[in-house]
């Protein structure tokens, strides 16, 4: 993996930031580039008790480093998230793990033979995986409050996961890894606000979208749009 001792020393300062939101009572929303992001924010809540963790992503980023070529974190973060890979990383502050394997749900993931191919290993059987065929068969709404009930089990909350890449491939063209299919907007912003409009919502990240590839900013207003929707209090 590459620089896991930078990402690790990294990590703890949105962590100390998250964390300031946390204890002020308030809702902490994070954007970022690379899904390395996501480490600071499990481990802010880790120090505050057990939380879950909601993962919206096309990828499942479960990789161990040898099935990485590049030797990116941003393709293995709930790995160490959950206790696994280089110590520095999978054991931040003797907390190991920052989240339990069955108190994780990743949802709309769709990289399942991609990641057969290049030998990743499997996903813990524990954790609860529901792809872009699942939400449909449940419908959004009810694929949001199933994943909602699997993290209550965390008992303090939950941290919410957004990689850019989740939503159809011909609707976000502004990310890094394009898979084909995924969410429709109106499937995003129904599993969104479900999920984050309630009480065990603890905090949110959004990450992945590149705006190299959106020079006109074109493609930024309909998930800025989407995420304000979502994020509203209700009337």
């Amino acid at each position: 993996m590459l620089n896991p001792s930078g990402i690790a020393a990294y990590s703890v300062a949105p962590a100390g930031a998250v964390g300031d939101v946390l204890d002020a009572g308030r809702f902490p929303l994070v954007p970022g580039g690379d899904r390395s992001i996501l480490l600071g924010n499990p481990l802010a809540l880790r120090r505050r008790g057990r939380y879950g963790l909601l993962f919206l992503d096309a990828h499942t980023d479960f990789q161990q480093p040898e099935a990485e070529p590049a030797g990116e974190a941003a393709s293995m973060e709930p790995a160490p998230a959950t206790g696994r890979g280089p110590g520095v990383l999978g054991d931040p502050e003797g907390r190991r793990p920052l989240v339990r394997d069955e108190d994780v749900v990743a949802l709309g993931f769709r990289d399942t033979e991609e990641s057969a191919a290049a030998g990743t290993q499997p996903l813990p059987a524990a954790l609860h995986a529901m792809g872009p065929g699942a939400v449909r068969a449940r419908g959004a709404d009810r694929a949001a409050r199933r994943a909602v009930g699997l993290l209550a089990g965390a008992g303090a909350g939950y941290w919410g996961h957004l990689d850019a890449d989740v939503l159809d491939d011909a609707l976000m063209p502004a990310v890094d890894h394009r898979i084909p299919g995924g969410l429709t907007w109106e499937e995003l912003e129904t599993v969104l606000r479900t999920a984050l409009g309630g009480p065990g919502a603890a905090g949110f990240d959004v990450t992945i979208f590149n705006p190299r590839l959106d020079p006109d900013g074109s493609v930024a207003a309909r998930p800025t749009a989407c995420l304000v929707r979502a994020l509203a209090p209700e009337d």
